[in-house]
């Protein structure tokens, strides 16, 4: 094989830094070898299933990386890839055997000019609406100052429409959003809902998971049948982690719990704050909007202490990551912040509720950027009003929950 190594030591720091980040610590190899004919060899041989040339967005690539990567990824030593299969291949698996990448038909300089790009991601900044904007109300093309939002493999979107008491789905590219929980009017009868705040949604049993914040409990719908998890507690944000732990923000407590899955009958485990309300690095203030990231550090919204906390897994006292420097409109400061999602390079991205624009740290930098919005408050297409909540999808646009316009604004990435 005629191939040239390109040892990582040899590469500039910030573009190390990178590739330990989204690859691991392997060899990076380039060659002419052809990597259709690979996938091809590994799909025959799991299933005879026969693979075609690969394109940018191409079925049979989703097909691959759901079907057969699965079955052979603990095997997997080395893996032949293309440009634009990168990074699709790499995040559709954990690879605890691999040791060898090799990169085919393109040059050093483009892998690095590929993986500065992906830091560096932009977005167009006039959005599309893609679901309200039909102001303030209670029709199906409405949401009324909506608030935590899911998006699924399909790009449909799961809204909590607080004012309404209700989730409403709103499929791609539909004009209207039909009820998939609550809308009963507000209550607490297990069919009703009373402002809730968050939802997550699991694409293989199809339940949905609420933080019923009103009627201080998170609840499960599936079918039209309902089940309290947890209740007695003052609920905001929801998350999960890859091994099934459900995570809830209590703002009130000033804390973050952990449950198993499936077992709800407790107290849940203290995984971030709990300490009382404060400033101090063992405490939060408000705790909202929270995110998991696959190490199960928590990332954490600490919204009237201004600023985004991380709490590594087992940890005393957390780290602050953004914000922190009192409430305010400059690039290192926030004014309540809300949503918090973070990317494969660990960079921050955070809804600044009270300055209209949502903002991107990296962890250890003095101060954030702007990634959208920040020009004033208003319901022009690259304005915002009260962002509140944050969400990508598989290509990479960017959503908003847009909560002063009642609206859900997307951000089309620039490719």
């Amino acid at each position: 094989m005629n191939c040239k190594i390109v040892h990582l030591l040899d590469l500039p720091d910030e573009i190390l830094l990178i590739i330990l980040k989204k690859l691991g610590s392997v060899d990076i190899l380039y060659s002419l070898l052809n990597v259709n004919k690979r996938l091809d060899q590994m799909a025959r041989s799991i299933n005879n299933t026969k693979f075609l040339n690969f394109s940018n967005n191409n079925v049979q690539l989703d097909r691959f990386c759901c079907e057969i990567l699965p079955q052979i990824h603990y095997n997997i030593v080395e893996l032949i890839l293309e440009i634009f299969s990168v990074e699709r291949i790499l995040l559709a698996c954990e690879y605890p055997n691999l040791t060898v990448i090799v990169l085919t038909n393109f040059s050093p300089d483009i892998l690095l000019q590929y993986l500065t790009d992906k830091v560096n991601l932009k977005w167009k900044q006039n959005a599309i609406t893609v679901a309200g904007g039909n102001g303030y109300g209670e029709a199906l093309n409405q949401i009324s100052h909506p608030y935590g939002i899911f998006i699924d493999e399909k790009k449909n979107i799961f809204i909590a429409d607080p004012r309404n008491d209700r989730i409403v789905e709103w499929k791609y590219t539909t004009k209207e959003g039909q009820i998939i929980a609550g809308g009963n009017g507000q209550g607490n009868r297990m069919d009703q809902l009373h402002s809730p705040a968050d939802v997550l949604v699991d694409q293989q049993n199809h339940s949905i998971t609420i933080t019923d914040q009103g009627n201080r409990r998170v609840i499960q719908w599936l079918n039209q049948k309902q089940q309290v998890l947890i209740d007695n507690i003052d609920c905001d944000g929801l998350a999960i982690d890859k091994y099934g732990f459900l995570y809830v923000s209590d703002y009130k407590k000033d804390e973050v719990r952990r449950w198993k899955m499936g077992e709800y009958n407790n107290k849940g485990i203290i995984v971030a704050g709990g300490n009382g309300k404060g400033d101090q690095l063992n405490q939060l203030n408000n705790p909202t909007c929270i995110f998991v990231d696959k190490d199960q550090s928590v990332y954490v919204s600490d919204s009237s202490n201004d600023r985004v906390m991380k709490w590594r897994k087992d940890a005393k006292e957390g780290t602050i990551v953004a914000g922190g420097n009192g409430q305010g409109g400059n690039l290192n400061q926030f004014f309540y912040p809300l949503g918090v999602i973070v990317d494969d390079l660990d960079q921050i991205y955070v809804a600044d509720f009270g300055n209209d624009r949502i903002m991107r740290w990296c962890e250890g930098k003095e101060e954030g950027e702007i990634v959208v919005g920040g020009n004033g408050k208003g319901s022009e297409l690259n304005q915002l009003y009260e962002p509140c909540c944050l969400s990508f999808d598989d290509e990479g646009n960017f959503y908003v929950v847009d909560s002063g316009n009642d609206r859900i604004q997307k951000f089309e990435i620039v490719l």
